[in-house]
Parts: structure tokens; sequence; C-alpha cells
């Protein structure tokens, strides 16, 4: 098992890569913890669960409301939380995002961590401090900045999830690799079969290398105010997509890289054979590279990003592979790109 730490302004978080479920009690105050999951999670995983109250929220990104937030909290005072008390999310993003989310703001704050049960939780949602819930449809349009006391990631709990799943979680492993480390690119590249057949030792190495990434960058700008934005590549348009098509989250970032990339090359940052390369990898991990949806409808959608300022949109490029840099890109400058392909 290897750690990691994040030392952020609302917080210090250890992750814990290579942990088991079975690990987890000993680091907790059984008598006073609550678990948060869904349906799924409990019927797959719920022999493994520490002996907790659970409280189950439903599946899906429809869940990450505030609807299902204050229901989440009516049920801890029913339970009888304090501020003594731990809320432990076990499952995916959604699970993560919302659980995190209840618990910063229930009683002002109670302590909280996560144990995530996808790859794609494993490397993106569980890690970094950012929870909340979507609203009107715009993914976490409501939320906060809190690091989650600790996180367990637990690759066994893998091992049932569906290809399509799998890919998800990939497609956040090459945008890390992507913004910062030529060395993950190409670990992915030679060891692809192993990866996407969940080989243990390759998996806890591309997870263990991808949130060093994170952590590292969380760690310099923990509330996204510069450095931090370079994690959103691919995110910018993948968002769009994600919201007009319904998209998962990873497909739709693995779309929204491609066409980054590919403006990149327009824009002059980003040489056409690293452009070629990176697309090339996406594809190979089964993983989507066009647009989907109506050009009106994702340009509507990207008029909305919570990174946009005034006309323009914080927007990450990437300068090689390895290498990102954000720049302030004109709305117009994006809509075309819709437009073109």
């Amino acid at each position: 098992m290897k750690t990691i730490s994040i030392e952020g302004r609302s917080g210090c978080s250890t992750i814990y890569v290579g942990a088991r479920l079975e690990d987890i009690p000993a680091a907790l105050p059984l008598d006073r913890t609550v678990i948060v999951t869904d349906p799924v999670v409990q019927q797959a995983l719920g022999n493994r669960f520490p002996a907790c109250p659970v409280v189950e929220i439903g599946t899906g990104e429809t869940a990450k409301t505030l609807d299902t937030l204050a229901a989440v909290c009516r049920r801890f005072i029913a339970l009888g939380l304090n501020r003594d008390s731990f809320v432990l999310a076990i499952g995916g993003g959604v699970v993560c995002d919302l659980a995190g989310f209840a618990a910063a703001t229930y009683l002002r704050g109670v302590r909280f961590g996560f144990a995530p049960t996808t790859l794609l939780a494993q490397v993106d949602a569980s890690v970094g401090g950012k929870n909340g819930v979507n609203l009107d449809g715009y993914k976490n349009m409501v939320g906060l900045f809190v690091q989650p006391e600790a996180v367990w990631c637990d690759p066994t709990v893998l091992a049932s999830l569906p290809a399509r799943e799998v890919g998800c979680g990939m497609a956040e492993i090459i945008k890390h690799g992507a913004i910062a480390d030529l060395e993950l690119i190409e670990r992915l590249e030679t060891q692809r079969d192993a990866a996407l057949g969940l080989d243990p030792d390759v998996i806890a190495d591309l997870v263990y290398r991808s949130l060093r990434i994170k952590a590292a960058v969380v760690a310099r700008d923990e509330r996204e105010s510069g450095e931090r934005r370079q994690l959103n590549f691919g995110h910018t348009f993948g968002h769009a997509v994600e919201k007009v098509t319904g998209a998962p989250h990873g497909e739709a970032v693995a779309r929204g890289m491609a066409l980054a990339a590919r403006l990149s090359c327009t824009l002059g940052s980003l040489a056409g054979i690293d452009a070629r390369r990176l697309i090339d990898l996406i594809t190979a991990y089964g993983l989507p590279t066009g647009i989907a949806g109506e050009p009106e409808a994702l340009i509507d959608a990207l008029a909305k990003d919570k990174k946009r300022a005034g006309d323009q949109v914080h927007f990450v490029l990437l300068k090689a592979l390895g290498r990102a840099v954000v720049r302030p890109i004109p709305l117009s400058i994006l809509e075309k790109e819709f437009y073109r392909l």
C-alpha cells in the first residue's frame, strides 16, 4: 500500500492506494460512523462494509441533486449524527460528491472520508476536495471545497466493473498523463491490455501515478484559481457534451480531450504528431473522440460553464504531451470548433 498526502486550506487528506475495505474499520470511530452508498454498491459489496448504519441514495447523475442532499441530511438527523460523527462514502463519483457535500455542510461540517468503488472515482471524484451537486442539468453547479480526511482506494472492488466503466476511469488517467506526465502516457501505451484487464499491479501503479499528479496540483492550488485549472483538460467541451447527450463522464471527457488537442494544434501550441498520438491512445482504450450533439445545444451549455469569465473561458491547451497551459479563449473561437467537427 502507498500513501499520498494533500495539505490544503480546507484540511488535510491522506490517500491510501492499495488499501482494502477491510482496513477501514481500524481507522474509524465505528460507533459514530454512518455509511452513504447506493443500492448497486450495497448489493455488490455490502458484506464487506464496516458494521455501521447505511444511508442509500439513488444511482446516476440524476440522484446528485439538492433534493437528495436534503434527504440525506434528514437521515443524518434521524440517526442522531453530531459533530463527533464520521461520514463514510462507499461508491462512485456521485456518492462521493454528494456525501462529501452533505458531511461538509451538516452541522457546519463533520468528519468524512471516501472508499471509491469505480476507477473513475478513484482517480478523480474522491480526491481533491471538490464536493457538490448538479442543478437544472448543470454539473456541480452548487458545492464547496473541503478535503476528505481519508480516501481508501481498493483495487479489488474494481474487478466486477463493466468494460465501459473501466474505460471512463482510463479517460481521467489519460488526462493526467496528457497534462503532466509523459511517462504515464508511455505506460498507458505499452500496458494497455493489462490495464483494461484490471491487472492489480498495473492498476495500482496507474492509480498511484495519476493521483500523485492530481494531489500535487491540488496542494498548490486547492481552490482552482490558477494551476488547478489544468485538471480541467477535456472538461470544458466534455461537460457540454455530457449535459447535451447524457454521455458518461469519462466518455464525454475523452471527446473533450480530443477536441482540445485539435484546438491546441489550430492555435499553434501543439504539434500535430502529438495530437494524433493522444487521440490514438484515447481510441486504443475504446473511448470516443468525435463530438456528439447539436452544435447549438453544445454552445448553449458551453456558455454556462463555471470557468467562463465574460466572453472568454479559461481553457486548457497542450504545449506538448505532458505539458499543459491555461489560456483565456473567446467563446466565439470555441463555438467554431463545434461547427468544424
